[in-house]
């Protein structure tokens, strides 16, 4: 019979002190994070939290005297004054209620039961979380391929975010390698049996994202390391066997995996049903989500009318035709439809103008305003068209036998009459596309 680790009969204050304090924290930063680890957990979470988007704001006015009033809005970012506030209250809530607890429960030998099921809260929170974000990276939702916009700005002027972001789409084949390494850590997590495993693999894969949003400044910094800390503390229980294991090159007992179960039957049926109920929706309701979405914003949605990117040849102002100069702030320079359908203009000066580029495809026109300023629109006409020699005449350099086809504009753009003649582009032009993978180099090809 093989002999397993046994669960102590007794902890030392220390380890009753400290698991007081995880078991609290870990609890509440599910409450407020819920992250749809439950179905309709989200829907669930916004009835609730109601009370802590007037409590937060008064914390942060009339307690920490913050110069600036706290607003409450969906920005993309999970770092927010309000998100740290948040955390302060879970810290402060964790150490409050570890004082109590431990002066009422000074008496305790043990927490073997709440312990375990503390893992298997923070097993399948983790888990479920590593698993919706591996599909939108297999998927290739959170880091799209470089937009028009994106491969014409200097390096110099990306945020750390941008850079990070450009770095990690580009590549398909590193979005599959981590989107499928937060996959099998959730896979792994859902299994006692190979919960350590997976603990271990998940401290890896989210240290490296903790390091990344660290290091370029992405706002997921909270939840990164608070995915790290869990998957530490999943390791807690066999630190013992680990460091025996990897460090000292001892033998070490299998760990104990008895779970804890309800003396009623139905109970325990019940659970285990619950179980595979949760890790099939999470599976399967993550994947179509994220194919769905695929079709709705990713690779496979459909690409609006006059998608694509233009090399500005003739620009008209006001019957007069300017001359491509670096120093004009008015001339464009290059012209791009992105998937989603708005404008960006590169300027003479790379400065970068966006606009919601509205196409009517019947009447030939398109309508463009940007966000700030919704009330000021403008009007004008496009023509896709393969011009003949005599019109290609006008454009400097074109041949006899130039097939490109040209995007032409026509209307009032702020006050002026305007006329723009705008040659499409190979959108795969970029090197950063074209380079692809080489097995031999016989140089570093760091251009």
């Amino acid at each position: 019979m093989t002999t397993l680790t046994a669960e102590p009969a007794y902890w030392s204050t220390t380890q009753k002190i400290a698991f007081r304090f995880f078991m609290i924290f870990f609890l509440l930063y599910v409450f407020f994070n819920p992250n749809g680890v439950i179905p309709y957990s989200d829907n669930l979470q916004a009835i609730y939290i109601q009370p802590f988007y007037k409590l937060v704001p008064w914390i942060g006015a009339h307690i920490l005297h913050l110069s600036k009033p706290i607003i409450i809005a969906i920005t993309g970012s999970g770092d927010t004054t309000y998100d740290y506030i948040i955390m302060f209250l879970i810290l402060a809530m964790s150490i409050t209620g570890t004082v109590v607890w431990s002066i009422t429960g000074r008496n305790t030998s043990n927490y073997n039961k709440l312990f375990y099921w503390l893992t298997v809260i923070v097993r399948y929170y983790v888990a479920i979380t590593m698993i919706s974000y591996g599909f939108y990276k297999v998927i290739k939702l959170q880091f799209p391929a470089p937009s028009f916009s994106r491969l014409l700005e200097p390096v110099g002027k990306l945020s750390p975010m941008g850079l990070a972001w450009t770095y990690m789409g580009y590549s398909k084949a590193f979005n599959y390698f981590t989107g499928f390494a937060e996959v099998l850590t959730g896979l792994l997590l859902f299994f006692r049996k190979t919960s350590i495993l997976g603990a271990i693999v998940g401290f890896v894969v989210a240290a490296n994202i903790m390091a990344i949003n660290y290091c370029f400044d992405v706002p997921v910094k909270l939840l990164a390391t608070t995915l790290v800390t869990m998957c530490m503390f999943l390791m807690l229980r066999d630190a013992n066997r680990l460091i025996n294991f990897f460090f000292k090159n001892k033998e070490t007992l299998p760990s104990n995996l008895t779970s804890h179960r309800f003396k009623a039957k139905w109970k325990n049926t019940t659970l285990i049903v619950i179980k595979y109920v949760l890790i099939i929706y999470t599976l399967c309701f993550g994947l179509v989500d994220a194919l769905a979405r695929e079709k709705q914003f990713g690779a496979k949605a459909k690409k609006p009318p006059l998608y694509g990117i233009y090399n500005v040849e003739i620009f008209i102002k006001n019957r007069d035709t300017l001359k491509p100069l670096l120093t004009d702030t008015t001339r464009w320079r290059k012209f791009m439809i992105s998937r989603n359908g708005s404008a960006q203009i590169q300027m003479m000066d790379d400065s970068m103008r966006r606009y919601n580029f509205k196409p009517d495809i019947k009447k030939r026109t398109v309508t463009a305003y940007t966000d700030a300023d919704t009330t000021h629109k403008f009007n004008l006409t496009y023509n896709l068209t393969k011009p003949g020699l005599a019109e290609l005449k006008k454009f400097k350099g074109a041949k006899k036998n130039d097939t490109a086809e040209y995007l032409v504009l026509k209307g009032i753009w702020k006050k002026d009459s305007v006329e723009v003649w705008m040659r499409r582009l190979d959108p795969n032009g970029f090197l950063l596309l074209q380079r692809g993978f080489h097995w031999i180099n016989e140089s570093a090809y760091n251009k």
